[in-house]
């Protein structure tokens, strides 16, 4: 059975840092990228960042670029995504989802999703 379960959340000032985590396990996750996506209060779920299989090439959308740096490590089995948040702001808050799927020019999840973690970011 496929899990994903992200921590690491919680409130933060603007200008602080937080860093996630999410443990997927349960089914081989060779080949599949990871990514990140959030849900901001009354918004739809969007895409934050995704890093490759073998772990040497992220992507990242504009919002987030060079503030937010998303690793894995581990493999086959149970993968540990991470993401690293600086320089936070008010509008970065949302429930932090982790995921996986395929990257050709754009990431496409496979439709599992963790339960997400808070992350507030105060003004």
């Amino acid at each position: 059975q496929v899990q994903l379960v992200e921590s690491g959340g919680g409130l933060v000032q603007a200008g602080g840092s937080l860093r996630l985590a999410c443990v997927a396990s349960g089914r081989s996750f060779s080949g599949n990228a990871m990514a990140w996506f959030r849900r901001p209060p009354g918004k739809e779920r969007q895409y934050v960042a995704a890093i490759d299989w073998s772990g040497t090439k992220t992507y990242y959308a504009d919002s987030v670029k060079s503030r937010f740096t998303i690793s894995r490590d581990g493999a086959n089995n149970r993968v540990t995504v991470y993401l690293q948040m600086n320089s936070l702001k008010p509008e970065d808050t949302a429930i932090y989802y982790c995921t996986f799927g395929d990257y050709d020019n754009g990431f496409m999840p496979f439709g599992r999703w963790g339960q997400g973690t808070q992350v507030t970011v105060s003004s």
